[in-house]
C-alpha cells in the first residue's frame, strides 16, 4: 500500500515537473536574449492546447510566404457559442519590427491558463494572435514580404494577413479588440530638440468621429484610466499614445483619424477598441526587451481585467450601437473630411532629457485632442458598383460585403457624381487628393448617359451594395470620392477620378 503510494506521489511529481517544464516560455527559456521565432511560437502554443481544455489553437490564415497565421481561442465552452459572454481580441504585432507585443502574448498566453486567473473566463471567450506579420518579424522588418505595411492595409485589404485578421473577426463580431504595437521615441528631430518621449506603456482611444460617441467616451474615460493606473501600479510608466511633435516644430494629437489601421477599421463596426503602443528599443529588436515585453503584458492584463468587471456593459452598449448600423436613421450624416483641432488647454508631456538622462514634463502648447468634421455627406441607402470594374468588384469580394442584385426600380433613386477638379489637401502630414464634384440627379444627365446607366441595370451589370450592415459606415467612407478616406487616396484606385467624367460607383437615394 505504501509503496503505491509512493509510486503515485512519484507519477504526481514527474506530472508536475513534466508540465512545469512545458509551461516555460520561449521568451523566458532565452532568456529575452533572442527573439522567438515563428517556430517556438507553433511549438509553444501546440503545447499549451494539450494542457488545458480552456484553449484551442487555429491557424486562420498564411502570410505570404506561407507561414500560419495562429489564434489562439480560450473558453469554458464553445468558442464564440455563449452569447452572454463577452468576445474579446487581442493582436500584436501587425509590424515585424515590433516584436515585444508578440513576446508579450506569449507571456499572456500562460498567464491566463493559471488557476488564479481562469475566473475571467466566467464572463469573456478571449482570442488571441501573438503574431499577425510572421514574415516581416523574421527578418525584423517592419512590412510585410510584399512590402506592404499592414497596419496601412485595412481598407484597400490587399494582404493575406489584413484579410485573414478580419474573416477572422467578422466571423465571431468581437466587441472588444486591443491591436498591440511599439513605437520608437527616437529620431533626430526629438534628439535636436533635447527630450524624447519615456512612456512604456501608451494606449491610442478611437478617433474617428463616425463611430459611435457612447464608445468613444467609454475608451477614454473608462478604459484609458484604468489602464494608467494599473500599468503604474505594476511599475511601468504610461500615457495616452499622442503622436507627433517635437513641441514647437509640430503639433501633437490623439492618432489617426484613418480608417485603415487595426484599431479604427474595427472600430468603425461599433467595437470597442484600442491600439496599444510599448515603447520599442533603439535597435527594433531585442534592447531591454524583457522590460519591454514586461510592460505590453501588463497592458494586457489590465486590458482583460476591464473587460472582466465591465462585461456586460461593453456587450450592451456594442449591440445596441451596431443595431443602428443594420437600420441607419434617415437622415444620418457620415463625416468625409476631419481635421484636428485644439481645445485649449496646455498639455503636460512627459519626456526624457537627452542631457541630464532624467524624467521631466514639458508643457505643449500646440495639442490638437479634439477631431471636427470639414465635410459631410448624407448616408445613401447604398451603392451601385459596376461590375465590370473589378478593382471594386474584388475589394468587395476581400471585405466580405453584403451585396443584392439591383433592380431598374432603383433608377429613379440613383445620383451620380461628375467630378469637376482634382486639388490637393493635408491629411496629417500627406498630400491627398481632393476633388470637387457635383451630385446630380438622374433627371441632370445628359441622355446618353441615363440610357446606359439603365441598360447595365436591366442587364444586371452592377453589384447593389446596401449601407445597411456591419460594415455600412466603411463603405461610405470608402466609397465617396470627397472621402479623405477613400479609395481614391491610394495609387490603385486614383484613376477612378478623372476631371469632366462621371465617377463610376452610383449613389442611391430611395
Amino acid at each position: 500500500m505504501k509503496q503505491r503510494a509512493l509510486l503515485l506521489t512519484l507519477l504526481s511529481f514527474f506530472s508536475f515537473s513534466l508540465n512545469a517544464q512545458r509551461a516555460v516560455t520561449p521568451p523566458v527559456k532565452n532568456k529575452f536574449l533572442t527573439l522567438t521565432s515563428h517556430s517556438e511560437i507553433k511549438t509553444y502554443i501546440g503545447d499549451l492546447d494539450t494542457r488545458s481544455d480552456l484553449l484551442t489553437t487555429e491557424a486562420i490564415g498564411r502570410s505570404v510566404q506561407g507561414r500560419d497565421l495562429y489564434a489562439l481561442k480560450y473558453s469554458r465552452a464553445v468558442f464564440g457559442g455563449d452569447p452572454s459572454q463577452l468576445k474579446v481580441l487581442i493582436f500584436a504585432q501587425q509590424h515585424g519590427n515590433e516584436q515585444s507585443g508578440k513576446e508579450a502574448a506569449l507571456l499572456f498566453a500562460e498567464w491566463l491558463l493559471k488557476p488564479e486567473n481562469q475566473y475571467l473566463f466566467d464572463r469573456i471567450d478571449l482570442a488571441l494572435i501573438p503574431q499577425v506579420n510572421p514574415d516581416g518579424a523574421a527578418v525584423n522588418r517592419r512590412r510585410n514580404a510584399n512590402d506592404v505595411d499592414l497596419n496601412r492595409n485595412h481598407l484597400i485589404m490587399t494582404e493575406p494577413e489584413t484579410m485573414s485578421l478580419h474573416r477572422f473577426f467578422d466571423r465571431y463580431q468581437f466587441e472588444m479588440t486591443l491591436d498591440v504595437h511599439e513605437y520608437s521615441p527616437y529620431s533626430d528631430a526629438w534628439k535636436k530638440f533635447g527630450y524624447r518621449k519615456s512612456s512604456e506603456v501608451t494606449l491610442g482611444t478611437l478617433t474617428n468621429i463616425n463611430i459611435s460617441p457612447k464608445i468613444r467616451e467609454l475608451g477614454g474615460n473608462g478604459y484609458l484610466p484604468f489602464l494608467l493606473d494599473y500599468t503604474r501600479k505594476q511599475g511601468f510608466s504610461s500615457f495616452e499614445y499622442c503622436p507627433g511633435g517635437p513641441p514647437g516644430e509640430a503639433y501633437l494629437r490623439r492618432s489617426t483619424f484613418d480608417v485603415n489601421d487595426g484599431r479604427q477599421s474595427l472600430g468603425i463596426e461599433h467595437t470597442f477598441s484600442f491600439i496599444q503602443e510599448g515603447m520599442n528599443g533603439l535597435d527594433d529588436s531585442t534592447e531591454n526587451l524583457q522590460r519591454r515585453t514586461e510592460g505590453q503584458l501588463a497592458g494586457m492584463q489590465a486590458f482583460l481585467l476591464y473587460a472582466f468587471d465591465h462585461a456586460e456593459e461593453i456587450k450592451t452598449l456594442t449591440g445596441q450601437e451596431r443595431a443602428r448600423l443594420l437600420e441607419p436613421e434617415k437622415g444620418q450624416m457620415i463625416s468625409i473630411q476631419c481635421d484636428h483641432f485644439a481645445d485649449g488647454r496646455i498639455f503636460h508631456l512627459p519626456l526624457r532629457s537627452y542631457h541630464t538622462g532624467l524624467d521631466t514634463t514639458v508643457e505643449v502648447k500646440d495639442y490638437r485632442p479634439v477631431v471636427k468634421t470639414l465635410h459631410d455627406v448624407a448616408k445613401p441607402d447604398g451603392y451601385l458598383i459596376p461590375k465590370d470594374c473589378t478593382l471594386l468588384t474584388d475589394w468587395v469580394t476581400r471585405h466580405g460585403f453584403k451585396t443584392e442584385k439591383p433592380t431598374v426600380s432603383l433608377l429613379r433613386s440613383v445620383r451620380q457624381y461628375l467630378v469637376m477638379a482634382i486639388d490637393s489637401m493635408d491629411f496629417e502630414g500627406d498630400i491627398i487628393v481632393n476633388p470637387t464634384v457635383e451630385l446630380q440627379e438622374m433627371n441632370q444627365l445628359p441622355g446618353s448617359e441615363k440610357v446606359l446607366i439603365q441598360k447595365m441595370l436591366e442587364e444586371g451589370d452592377y453589384l447593389f451594395l446596401p449601407v445597411s450592415q456591419p460594415k455600412g459606415n466603411l463603405i461610405v467612407l470608402a466609397l465617396e470620392p470627397k472621402s479623405e478616406l477613400g479609395l481614391v487616396t491610394y495609387p490603385a484606385f486614383a484613376h477612378l477620378l478623372k476631371v469632366g467624367n462621371p465617377f463610376p460607383v452610383l449613389r442611391v437615394e430611395r
